[in-house]
């Protein structure tokens, strides 16, 4: 008797152990569903935030802010002296470009952000503003050559220039940390505000450049392209520049000369979403290598987004530097772009490097 008694007492045990462990099971499945709805929920609630009003026209990013702010098209110094430089971390689009020699010089524009100061700012170029009108941006530089400033105001180009305002505190200062030419900075805040007093629009509507529409779900087709280099010459380092992708962000981080390109002030790291790589015919026209630079007539390229690199061609359309393939449009990664012009000859094929 006193035996059955205890099997009979671990059966109910065992049952109401059962009973437990069922509405144990239960209550983490409530929650399991409670949690799969949320982030539902949460899901949708991300894909209403993502609808915007507008985007910005050289970025491709959504906001809901106006976009009509003029671009502003400033030329940035890229002597080893006057890096690093301030500012080229908020540009929408950098174009890199052969001044004189093998030193390349920076047309940043601005639209999307406006940061407080940009430089060093350096002289002008008759490409460098016809690349900036092309974009209907402001052009912001300081000091040119006389003939070269005759042909700015001859071609009616929307101007501020750094020598007629230079060290005012207004739009221009010169650091003391820096010896001239290269501590010339702009206030870049202040440039709507003396444009408008010039007569100039402060104000324009742009057409968004071509954009991939779902960039985090885009396949892209091309070549493994982790790492870039891009050759200005083979004698001087210093000219030559690399992109290094970051898997994680997925932007390329720009060196100069081995030395990765930051922000002076913050040391905040220069990184882009897209690296546009063109060659055109480059025409040294006088004995101090001043250049003359085809930004209109086409040729190779290469376009490397999301670690993956395509050659494509590059069309100048209306005015805008543009990847093309088989007579269409290939769609920028939204963000950042910069776009690195290399002469003709020696080419792509020898000054650009690519590995994975």
């Amino acid at each position: 008797m006193k035996k059955f008694l205890f099997l009979f007492l671990v059966f109910l045990a065992l049952l109401s152990g059962c009973s437990n462990s069922n509405e144990q099971v239960q209550e983490q499945e409530e929650p399991d569903k409670e949690t799969q709805e949320e982030k539902t929920q949460e899901k949708e609630e991300k894909t209403e935030q993502e609808s915007f009003d507008n985007i910005y026209p050289l970025t491709g990013i959504g906001t809901n802010d106006s976009v009509n702010n003029r671009i502003i098209g400033v030329m940035v110094n890229n002597h080893p002296k006057a890096r690093p430089q301030t500012g080229l971390s908020q540009a929408d689009i950098v174009f890199e470009i052969l001044a004189e020699g093998m030193i390349t010089r920076f047309l940043a524009l601005y639209q999307s952000k406006i940061p407080n100061v940009v430089g060093p700012v350096r002289s002008a170029r008759e490409y460098y503003f016809e690349l900036a009108d092309d974009y209907n941006a402001l052009y912001v530089y300081h000091g040119a050559a006389d003939f070269v400033d005759e042909m700015i105001i001859n071609r009616g180009i929307d101007s501020l220039n750094g020598s007629i305002f230079d060290n005012d505190g207004h739009l221009f200062k010169r650091e003391t940390f820096r010896n001239a030419p290269h501590n010339s900075y702009v206030l870049l805040e202040s440039a709507y505000d003396v444009a408008e007093r010039k007569g100039y629009e402060s104000t324009v509507e742009y057409e968004p450049l071509p954009f991939l529409a779902n960039a985090d779900s885009v396949k892209l087709s091309g070549e493994p392209a982790q790492h870039i280099e891009v050759i200005y010459s083979e004698k001087y380092s210093f000219a030559n520049v690399e992109f290094i992708y970051n898997e994680k962000e997925q932007k390329y981080m720009r060196y100069s000369n081995g030395e990765k390109s930051v922000e002076l002030e913050t040391e905040i790291p220069i990184q882009v979403e897209n690296v546009f790589i063109i060659e055109t015919d480059h025409k040294v026209i006088d004995d101090v290598g001043r250049r003359e630079i085809d930004l209109t007539s086409g040729g190779d390229a290469y376009l490397i987004r999301k670690g993956i690199v395509q050659k494509v061609t590059w069309e100048n359309r209306n005015g805008r530097i543009i990847p093309v393939k088989n007579g269409e449009f290939i769609g920028f990664v939204p963000g950042k772009t910069w776009v690195n012009v290399i002469p003709t000859l020696p080419g792509l094929e020898q000054s650009v490097i690519i590995s994975d």
